[in-house]
């Protein structure tokens, strides 16, 4: 499995890279829209829906979500003012926020949670589009930012969240496998362990650090950057256990099989819907 698992990220990898930084924004937008779209066929499974037709129904109402703010939202413009970003960017970045912190609360208190949610299909789909939908939008605030000046500005910033989440990730895993003893979410997830957290939050950081000696950053940047980065690889472990809460209660070990050593689509950017709205909003307002 882990041999599996280096194979596909080192296709991955450089895939991803590519498309942020060398896609013309468009079609990133585009590309993006279709992996929101694998999403929301794998959530499909979190809702107990087994046939074609209903799944596919739930992708389109998914992609129709995502058109429409496509549609109506400046993609390729400067979207800083101010005050933050425009009202209604900002509106459904805070929405996610504050579902996110929802999702904590029914996560902390897994199993006795899953009442409220687990037999209806209406609120577990409303989950799925706050999850995905924002997830979209907050990659293109980030990839947008500044592009009529600097179309590479917005790449970077993608890049950085990136590896902050990879970092983290792999960080987690070999901590966690090597020195792993106390369990993070035994009932949502048995093999996270608090070791492999505070090992993915290291590794972060010294990514953070890394960075900024070579940006030259001066000591408050420092500080504000650590900070964000405890937040953001905090949230991606949030983002990777609520996913496995949603497994666990559809009875699924991984949310696909597209992905070999990896799962679905959702496995792999279960920490980034979590991460990217929250990313963009303190770039907003701390930068």
């Amino acid at each position: 499995m882990l041999k599996q698992r280096i194979i596909t990220a080192l296709i991955l990898a450089p895939a991803a890279i590519t498309a942020i930084f060398y896609l013309p924004i468009n079609y990133f937008a585009g590309l993006l829209m279709a992996i929101i779209a694998i999403g929301a066929w794998e959530w499909a499974r979190f809702m107990g829906l087994t046939k074609t037709i209903q799944r596919l129904a739930y992708v389109i109402v998914t992609t129709a979500l995502v058109a429409v703010l496509w549609f109506f939202l400046p993609v390729g413009k400067t979207w800083l003012v101010i005050f933050g970003i425009e009202h209604e960017i900002s509106s459904i970045l805070w929405l996610s926020v504050i579902w996110w912190l929802f999702a904590a609360l029914l996560m902390f208190s897994y199993p006795k949670s899953n009442g409220f949610w687990s037999q209806n299909k209406v609120i577990i789909a409303l989950f799925g589009w706050l999850t995905l939908v924002p997830t979209w939008l907050a990659f293109m605030v980030l990839r947008s930012n500044n592009y009529a000046l600097d179309e590479f500005q917005g790449a970077q910033l993608l890049m950085y969240l990136f590896m902050l989440v990879w970092s983290a990730d792999v960080g987690a895993y070999f901590v966690g496998k090597s020195m792993g003893k106390h369990k993070l979410m035994p009932n949502v997830s048995p093999g996270k362990t608090i070791e492999g957290f505070l090992g993915g939050v290291a590794c972060a950081a010294v990514l953070t650090v890394v960075v900024g000696i070579s940006l030259q950053w001066s000591i408050e940047e420092f500080v504000t950057a650590l900070m964000v980065t405890v937040l953001i690889t905090t949230i991606s472990v949030l983002g990777d256990l609520t996913e496995s809460m949603f497994k666990r209660q559809a009875g699924v070990k991984d949310s696909g099989t597209i992905l070999p050593g990896h799962g679905g689509i959702l496995d792999r950017i279960d920490s980034l819907t979590a991460t990217a709205p929250v990313f963009a909003l303190c770039y907003v307002l701390l930068a």
